[in-house]
């Protein structure tokens, strides 16, 4: 029987029948600005798809023989998993087929890769097709980290290749932002400048993803941090001394014993950050003495995973304090320390780092 709320009732079940897919939330949003073209509507689409087939061959990842090392190490020194290189095919085919991206930045290729039959495409597309694969063995959640930012109206009509140091811009340009996690379900969670944060689920049956965690807002503070302590002998004295206040919090004015932060650390930046994002707390991969300049890389790591952060309620910076989204990256790998996560919770990482 038909009811109100896009719901059926069939007995005692109740049917959602009015249903928001990924597709859907995207036109409409496009049916909003006059001025559209379909253009970006058209390379979400192509994005979409590779998410899928990401998400389809690593279920099947231990079925068919794609796991383990490819014998080959990518440009960043990670090396490469099978699945690495597939996914990274899959995105490129899946950008170039759109026709809307003229340049792609992705963590396995050294260089920026140039569509040369689109010539006019608005669209620079930067991704970590895989990000944690060192833990794809073991059936640890990994994902795809995705950011795109639209070319200046001067390059587009010139039909020239950009240079790389048109596409070598703060996270504050970015269009949109997003990532894919592949755990037990495919999660999507994106967000366009200046919107919501939304969370998909992807669908098997259906083949699509489907909204459902709508304008992700993050709780303002959690007891929750996660970071790899093991690079704790690398890092500065201030970082030391802030996670160890977590840790041994100060007693209260009336004696009792402070509680102490719960640590969770998966080691997949992409899991880490979904958990921070639903849930609260913080998440740090600081520099340190081995990695002065820090470990993640600014186009595609930090920056989307700092959109999404803001965008969500939070903050996200690098290990000298400044907002994460207003770092310039010097080269496509550049890389960066990253803080990110509930408001008050960073509140207190920029207060201790002073």
């Amino acid at each position: 029987m038909a009811g109100e709320n896009g719901q059926t009732g069939f007995g005692a079940e109740k049917i959602k029948t009015d249903i928001v897919t990924l597709s859907r939330l995207i036109t409409e949003e496009q049916s909003k600005h006059p001025e559209a073209t379909g253009d970006f509507t058209l390379l979400c689409q192509a994005l979409q798809f590779s998410f899928k087939s990401i998400a389809y061959y690593i279920r099947r990842a231990t079925l068919i023989n794609l796991t383990g090392l490819a014998g080959s190490s990518n440009t960043t020194g990670d090396d490469q998993k099978k699945l690495d290189v597939i996914s990274n095919d899959l995105f490129i085919a899946a950008m170039k087929g759109s026709g809307k991206c003229r340049a792609l930045v992705s963590e396995e290729e050294e260089d920026v890769i140039y569509f040369d039959e689109h010539p006019n495409a608005k669209y620079f597309v930067a991704c970590d097709p895989i990000d944690g694969s060192s833990n794809l063995d073991a059936g640890v959640s990994v994902g795809t980290i995705f950011a795109i930012s639209r070319l200046t109206d001067e390059i587009v009509q010139s039909g020239k290749r950009p240079d790389v140091k048109d596409l070598l811009a703060p996270g504050t340009e970015l269009v949109a932002a997003g990532f894919t996690m592949y755990g037990a379900s495919a999660q999507l969670v994106i967000t366009m400048r200046g919107g919501p944060v939304n969370g998909f689920t992807l669908d098997n049956a259906l083949g699509e993803f489907i909204l459902t965690h709508p304008n992700m807002k993050m709780p303002k503070k959690r007891g929750i941090y996660s970071v790899n302590e093991g690079n704790s002998l690398y890092w500065e004295e201030k970082t030391v001394n802030f996670f160890n206040s977590l840790k041994f919090p100060p007693k209260s004015v009336d004696g009792k014993e402070g509680k102490p932060y719960s640590s969770r650390y998966i080691g997949s930046m992409v899991a880490d950050a979904y958990r921070t994002l639903l849930y609260g707390g913080l998440f740090a991969y600081p520099a340190d003495k081995k990695s002065p300049k820090g470990k993640l890389r600014i186009l595609y790591e930090c920056a989307p995973m700092a959109m999404i952060m803001e965008q969500a309620g939070g903050q996200a910076v690098d290990s000298n304090m400044r907002r994460l989204l207003e770092v310039v990256p010097t080269s496509i790998h550049d890389r960066s320390g990253i803080y990110m996560g509930s408001y008050e919770e960073m509140e207190k990482v920029i207060a201790a780092h002073k």
